[in-house]
């Protein structure tokens, strides 16, 4: 069977891609130096899927050993690319250590395609390409403005990265561009697990209700939007890494329009930060203690997807809730240790 390599593959997204793809028999690889998760993963991934993948503590931003741990795998069929910081606020505090690190790794990564055409590469994308859209829900052809953050820059340059390495070398590749993946997997055994204070809101919710953090702090109350919050479209992380798996796919059946296609992924529905609260308090029953706080840097007012290219390019529709999402995280975060 094909051997797939899954960068960032302990990280959030890359792990339950991972049980994906083991779950279908591909042979994984997963790279990852543990910036933002630990090695515990790998046993919930194999809790899940009946069998470890092969791990590989490395920095991928670093050349010398990139190129190394690469060496290895000549035959290497694909790559999904998720190693990279991913916090909109930390990266306007810290950008020249995002663009050290995402684009980097992404470049050493084509280097290899660049040089074995036949691997596929899947790239971890993001809806902040579009900044603060015109029109939502927001498609795939809307403009890409100007980034509100280092973090969105990273990712609207590597996306051009992709495009003139792919033009220049030949190889295919597909971008998927996330809104906001949340929830857990629902067995409990891998989910969102932020090293330090989370930057992203639901590990911060669970982590409140937990007792673990102060009140939830709510950034912004004025906002043009139904009840004055921001807007997101909030996506089970299954349903994510699913995705993954549809676009490889896609890839290894030479179905690709052009070298480099582009994907929505979300639910085609924007919710606001208040209605996630109560979505949480709803599905667990569990009462929140939050407060109004003032706006963040970096924050667009609002962003969802229409998915239909995905729907009909990929076949691939989101289908779980987001009560369901909240359910599912708030199920990982009681498996964690309390402190």
């Amino acid at each position: 069977m094909k051997t797939v390599l899954v960068t960032g593959g302990l990280g959030f997204i890359g792990s339950h891609t991972a049980v994906e793809l083991l779950a279908r028999g591909y042979q994984v690889v997963v790279a990852d130096n543990l910036a933002n998760t630990n090695a515990s993963v790998l046993d919930g991934i194999a809790a899940i899927a009946g069998k470890k993948p092969v791990w590989a503590n490395v920095d991928l931003a670093d050349p010398v050993a990139c190129r190394a741990f690469l060496a290895g795998m000549p035959d290497l069929a694909g790559i999904i690319h998720f190693a990279a910081y991913k916090a909109v606020g930390e990266s306007v505090q810290k950008p020249l250590a995002y663009y050290r690190n995402n684009f980097g790794s992404l470049v050493n990564l084509l280097e290899f395609t660049a040089e074995h055409p036949q691997c596929r590469l899947i790239f971890s994308s993001s809806c902040t390409v579009y900044g603060q859209a015109d029109t939502l829900p927001i498609r795939e052809d809307a403009p890409v403005k100007p980034a509100e953050s280092p973090y969105g820059n990273t990712k609207q340059v590597g996306e051009e990265i992709l495009r003139d390495g792919a033009r220049a070398h030949g190889f295919r590749a597909i971008a998927l561009r996330y809104f906001n993946p949340i929830g857990a997997h629902p067995s409990a055994k891998i989910g969102e697990l932020p090293l330090g204070v989370p930057q992203n809101l639901v590990p911060f919710i669970t982590q409140s209700a937990a007792g673990l953090r102060g009140a939830l702090k709510v950034f912004g109350n004025d906002y043009p939007t139904r009840d004055g919050t921001c807007v997101r479209d909030y996506i089970h992380v299954v349903d994510v890494a699913l995705a993954h798996i549809y676009a490889l796919e896609r890839l290894f059946a030479g179905k690709g329009s052009e070298p480099v296609e582009v994907f929505n992924l979300g639910t085609g529905t924007g919710s606001t930060v208040l209605e996630v609260i109560k979505a949480f308090e709803r599905s667990t029953g569990h009462k929140l203690q939050w407060e109004f706080a003032e706006r963040r840097a970096g924050d667009v007012i609002a962003a969802y997807a229409n998915t239909e290219k995905a729907a009909q390019g990929l076949g691939w529709r989101a289908e779980r809730s987001l009560d369901q999402c909240m359910a599912d995280a708030w199920r990982w975060q009681q498996t964690l240790p309390k402190k």
